[in-house]
């Protein structure tokens, strides 16, 4: 029998080394070249809804969503893009604001110009922006005025909304070369061809390459990845990453999450948005959430205390684990906007609340604060650990608010202003 390989430590796979890109400022906000991937989401509302838009960019905000999209479709949406910017602005929300432009871009931004100036960049579609011989100068008119205004855009070619004269032209040239590939191949290569030709277009038209976002969406998670590889492989402008129609649910979480997994362990992608389809009256703030918790769990970002909890198993029949679980996830994640300022580095903190004797003690230790409640058939004591050290054993039927306070006094004493070094979180032992 062959014995295992071991591998050394050094050899360990990692993340790769960024993709080097062009660093683009939209707004306040730096993406690209080294700094740290920028999560985005999208409205749904209509935009033309003054108060309705600016209450969701405000929950997308909260949520941690650092650039916001908005469509822009018609007159009426275009008209109320200042109201929406100096509202946010009214609430201390500086998002950037991004439009999202197709078809008519060209013609709402010359004739709103307070549009053009209150948003922080332009999406724009090459296979949306005009047809045959007027395509050209309506995305030369885009480009026009972004360069006016001094805005950056995204060029976002798209599976669904490909050019296709541009798809034609390399269909016919597979078909006539001695070494034809597949359909799908070629389709893939269309895209990042879209992409990469109407930036140099617009470098053409007097757009700086520090003023240009680049992304090419699908919906398949394999396709995804080898245009993105071979659009990073061609290019260096900055890379926005998104899995486009993922789907609902579970299945739109696991789809991209595996897509851009693989693309961010590559190094590549500067800003990602995770395009999940809400349930009929859910969050939308949900898709924020999952990009954060991606970029989270491969170590890319901190953006909130991890809360480790076990996955439960006959030994764990009692519900108290998960119910715990839960409201400390939850509690952390609608007090972290306020803890931002109020307890710098709290991000940092990881919390274990752990369902039975088995692993509870264990894991609770590598936490800076655990708990490890009973299991089924376990004396009614639950051990408190903090910063790997046994602090206190909670019994009782408050052992929940309990340890929930004692979360909130850890957090006060390690991460509050004055705060003293880890050991003293805690003020007294069992």
């Amino acid at each position: 029998m062959n014995k295992p390989e071991i591998i050394p430590q050094d050899d360990v796979a990692g993340p790769k080394a960024r993709h080097k890109t062009t660093q683009v400022m939209v707004g306040n906000v730096a993406v690209g070249g080294g700094a740290p991937i920028v999560v985005q989401s999208m409205t749904n509302t209509d935009t033309a809804d003054v108060e309705g838009t600016i209450a969701q960019v405000a929950a997308l905000s909260r949520a941690g969503s650092e650039m916001v999209r908005i469509t822009v479709d018609r007159e009426e949406a275009a008209a109320a893009v200042p109201h929406i910017r100096d509202g946010l602005r009214k609430r201390g929300i500086a998002t950037p604001l991004i439009g999202d432009f197709h078809y008519i871009g060209h013609k709402l931004l010359a004739e709103y110009p307070a549009c053009a100036e209150a948003l922080d960049k332009y999406r724009i579609n090459p296979g949306n922006v005009g047809f045959k011989n007027k395509r050209d100068t309506q995305f030369a008119d885009i480009i026009e005025i972004a360069n006016k205004n001094n805005k950056p855009v995204r060029i976002g070619a798209n599976w669904g909304s490909l050019d296709q004269e541009l798809l034609t032209k390399l269909m016919d040239e597979n078909t006539a070369s001695a070494n034809p590939r597949d359909a799908r191949a070629v389709t893939r290569e269309a895209m990042v061809q879209s992409a990469l030709l109407s930036a140099a277009r617009a470098q053409e038209l007097g757009m700086a390459k520090n003023r240009m976002i680049l992304s090419a969406k699908v919906s398949a998670v394999q396709d995804l990845i080898a245009v993105y590889q071979e659009l990073a492989r061609r290019s260096d402008y900055a890379i926005h990453l998104g899995l486009t129609e993922a789907g609902m649910g579970s299945k739109g979480i696991v789809a991209s999450s595996a897509a851009l997994g693989i693309l961010l362990q590559d190094g590549i992608g500067d800003t990602i948005r995770i395009s999940l389809t809400p349930e009929p009256g859910g969050d939308r703030t949900l898709e924020v959430q999952v990009a954060q918790e991606l970029l989270q769990t491969m170590g890319f970002r901190t953006f909130v205390p991890l809360v480790a909890a076990c996955p439960g198993c006959g030994r764990t029949t009692s519900t108290t684990f998960q119910e715990l679980a839960r409201s400390i996830q939850d509690f952390i994640r609608e007090e972290m906007p306020g803890w931002k300022t109020q307890y710098p580095g709290v991000e940092t903190l990881n919390v274990a609340v752990m369902g039975c004797i088995v692993n509870g003690p264990g894991e609770s230790k590598h936490a800076n604060i655990g708990i490890s409640l009973p299991g089924t058939g376990e004396a009614p004591a639950a051990p408190v650990f903090v910063d790997g050290k046994k602090f206190r054993t909670l019994r009782g039927p408050t052992i929940a608010a309990d340890f929930k306070a004692l979360v909130i006094d850890y957090i006060d004493q390690r991460y509050g202003k004055g705060s003293k070094a880890p050991e003293s979180a805690v003020t007294a032992a069992e």
